[in-house]
């Protein structure tokens, strides 16, 4: 285990690098990455010890106006450099306190994400969760979109989209782009994005994180960058990271990229298949001699978290856009089952021939997820699931997509829309508070905050209502 770091190391690392800002960022409900930067010059021991004090009230589903004050308390641990800074800038990832109790946040998606490691030591049942994502998104070269009272649109354009086939571009149309469902994945020049997603992956590798691949997705201009696992703070620390660099690098190269699961309707979406296993005194407690290669650990794990996935759904899945990639039809892992053998089941057994890449996969979760939230919500439906023994019954092997009508209706599934995941995580939360990892207040409010997304969505028209309907 690597040495502590303390306020002094920082401070020696400030002067030695020549560092000029130190940027606190921290992640509001919703899963967006803030920041408050700070001059390096008028940071001292104290401030990393004690904490910086900043108005929580403008932070959607925090404080109200007359309780604002709050701590940012850095995790000297968890820093990088930004490569982004025109001047040297160091990230202290923070958890955000209560001043007047000097405890976590209730409503700080990181704070809750530590609490979730220290509520799975507190059980005994293990030492440390591992998990690991895979994160997908789009570029494209040009995106607008509007809403407004007499009118709503989007437009989207890429290089690769296969409308652009017979378009006139100065110097010529080079006609070498992916169809749709066609991504999966040809080489240069159908592929386009080489060297920008080597950028990326460049990039994060120099930032600390652990990658090991990049390649192109199945969709026209969708993407995934091979990030590797961590621990769950540490990892969700880093999916923060991946987005930012993702976003970045794309910025740079005149693109814009988005984490959207479903920006195009006629092709692919976008997921983030989340790896999970636990372990304790360095040994993985998912190997064992049952199915696949699994202990009873992980079938009880995995028995929690499909009987939970449809309250999970309002962390995974977070956005009235996250329901149009989980479709019951399509290429989408909406039937909770569990496979070996096939990648339509919502969790799956990734092959591995040791006992320490024995783990489970997943594969309904999006990236538009507040991954702190996420992977804590997840843990703790896997921790139930252990703690009650919940077995998930007999694997399914064959393919989902193809079983007949009379199957499928003893087949659950997750939810179909952000309205019926709220619904059902008001119903069935009692399993996120213990060890008050999760809290209900934070619930109540985190639902509030989503519901008025499903209200905006629910009773705004879209241009396809006036495509089916206006004539009628």
């Amino acid at each position: 285990m690597a040495d502590k770091v303390t306020a002094s190391d920082i401070m020696k690392r400030l002067e030695e690098e020549e560092i000029e800002w130190v940027d606190l960022r921290f992640t509001d409900p919703k899963g967006k990455w803030q920041h408050l930067t700070m001059a390096a010059g008028a940071i001292d021991e104290d401030m990393l010890e004690d904490g910086f004090m900043f108005d929580g009230s403008s932070i959607g589903g925090w404080k109200a106006i007359n309780e604002s004050d709050m701590i940012l308390m850095p995790d000297l641990g968890a820093t990088y450099i930004d490569p982004f800074s025109a001047t040297p800038m160091l990230i202290l990832c923070c958890n955000v306190v209560e001043p007047a109790t000097g405890e976590l946040y209730a409503r700080d998606p990181r704070s809750t994400a530590t609490r979730a490691e220290a509520y799975l030591k507190e059980t005994n049942l293990a030492d440390t969760v591992y998990v690991g994502p895979e994160a997908e998104f789009f570029m494209f070269d040009d995106v607008r979109f509007g809403d407004d009272y007499n009118g709503s649109y989007f437009h989207l354009d890429d290089i690769e989209l296969p409308t652009n086939t017979g378009r006139s571009y100065e110097g010529g149309n080079m006609g070498h782009r992916p169809r749709a469902k066609g991504g999966y994945f040809p080489v240069a020049p159908v592929d386009s994005a080489v060297d920008i997603r080597g950028e990326m992956v460049s990039t994060m590798l120099e930032m600390g994180l652990p990658c090991d691949k990049h390649h192109h997705e199945v969709a026209a201009a969708q993407h995934e960058l091979g990030l590797t696992y961590g621990t769950l703070v540490e990892t969700a620390d880093r999916m923060q990271v991946y987005k930012y660099v993702v976003h970045q690098v794309a910025h740079a190269y005149g693109k814009t990229a988005t984490f959207m699961p479903k920006p195009i309707a006629q092709d692919n979406g976008s997921g983030m298949h989340t790896h999970f296993s636990l372990w304790s005194d360095g040994k993985p407690l998912f190997a064992g001699n049952g199915y696949a290669g699994l202990s009873d650990t992980a079938l009880y794990f995995i028995g929690g978290v499909i009987k939970h996935a449809r309250a999970l759904n309002a962390f995974t899945n977070p956005t009235t856009n996250s329901y149009k990639r989980l479709v019951p039809g399509f290429e989408a892992p909406v039937l909770l089952a569990y496979s070996s053998r096939n990648r339509s089941a919502s969790c799956r057994i990734p092959y591995g021939t040791g006992e320490k890449s024995k783990r489970v996969e997943f594969r309904f979760p999006d990236a538009m997820a507040n991954p702190y939230l996420a992977y804590a919500a997840i843990l703790m439906a896997g921790l139930d699931g252990v703690q009650n023994r919940i077995h998930p019954g007999e694997a399914m092997d064959k393919n989902l997509y193809d079983l007949p009508p009379a199957e499928l209706v003893s087949v659950p599934t997750v939810c179909g829309s952000l309205r019926e995941a709220l619904t059902s995580l008001s119903a069935d939360k009692d399993f996120l508070l213990k060890g008050d990892v999760f809290s209900a207040d934070q619930i109540d409010a985190y639902i509030e905050l989503k519901w008025d997304e499903v209200m905006r969505w629910e009773t705004t028209p879209s241009p396809v209502e006036f495509d089916m309907y206006y004539s009628s």
